[in-house]
């Protein structure tokens, strides 16, 4: 193969326009069938002829005829086309069929819930393979900029960043403490009455932390930390050990209260009602996995999944 030889110079148009030529054996023919005028279609086989110095047609009488070249020609131009009409019906069908891989991005309190509606959702998609990353807030407005998910899910949707959210489940905060915590007084306890009370919280920046400090605010209460922890779970864990109280979603504890390793408290201004949103960057291409679940989070009931799966 000569490394020194010059690129064949033809375009996308010209390509079709020799086919055309090439099935009609007329510049005549081909012209109506491309809706393009006949000296149109002589004077771009003229420049691929010009431009690559070679011969593609000669004329017999008024016969046009392919030369051993054109012949050749001809094939590629088949064969180049075929390709993107295949390429095209490919594309288009991948556009449609909900398969392939769907990247969420979900902070911590989210692993409580989204299981559950992954497992209803794989029953009708189950050609989906979900690649889940479970991250705190802090981190997934991070990784958020450099468009590596999907779509996310998450408490709060940072303004800072242009996002698409779209609110599909109410996420209920409430206090809870220790299976052994007496309460200061019956009935609902008024939120000043545990101005005191060591609690444990999420860390600086926490979606959960931001609304109750937003709510003790109001009753002219700074809610001061007792021990921050990183996670949800070790928040929960902490409760049940007899460290303090906490707030955090229901869902997360729902199977502790169930059973009695810890109490939700009745507290004034609690539960605190938050909505859970899916959120995608703004004009991403919505891949079809992706558009399904976020169609499905809009239509599928979470409450009735989680009391499904609470028979332990």
């Amino acid at each position: 193969m000569n490394e020194h030889a010059l690129p064949f110079h033809v375009t996308a148009q010209q390509i079709r326009i020799f086919n055309a030529v090439c099935r009609h054996k007329s510049y005549t023919n081909a012209a109506e069938e491309l809706d393009l005028s006949q000296p149109a279609v002589s004077v771009q086989v003229k420049r691929i002829e010009d431009n690559n110095e070679i011969k593609l047609v000669e004329f017999i009488g008024k016969k046009l005829f392919l030369t051993p070249a054109g012949e050749k020609m001809c094939q590629v131009c088949d064969n180049i086309l075929q390709q993107l009409q295949d390429l095209n019906e490919n594309i288009k069908s991948e556009q449609t069929v909900v398969k392939g891989e769907l990247k969420i991005a979900m902070v911590t309190p989210a692993k409580y819930f989204i299981p559950y509606v992954l497992k209803a959702f794989l029953n009708k998609y189950p050609e989906v393979h979900p690649n889940i990353t479970v991250v705190n807030r802090r981190r997934i407005l991070g990784e958020l900029k450099n468009n590596q998910y999907h779509l996310s899910i998450m408490g709060r949707v940072p303004p800072e960043l242009q996002m698409d959210a779209y609110p599909f489940f109410k996420n209920e905060l409430v206090v809870v403490a220790p299976p052994t915590y007496k309460p200061p007084i019956k009935g609902q306890i008024p939120i000043v009455e545990l101005a005191d009370e060591k609690f444990m919280t999420r860390e600086v920046g926490s979606g959960i932390r931001i609304a109750a400090e937003e709510l003790f605010s109001q009753k002219g209460i700074r809610l001061q930390p007792y021990m921050e922890l990183g996670s949800t779970e070790a928040t929960k864990q902490a409760v049940m050990a007899g460290l303090g109280l906490a707030v955090v979603p229901r869902q997360a504890v729902r199977i502790e209260a169930k059973y009695d390793h810890l109490k939700i408290l009745d507290v004034e201004g609690f539960p605190l009602n938050r909505d859970w949103y899916v959120a995608k960057p703004k004009d991403k291409v919505m891949l079809p996995p992706a558009q399904a679940f976020m169609d499905f989070l809009k239509e599928v009931d979470i409450n009735r999944l989680l009391a499904m799966s609470d028979t332990r």
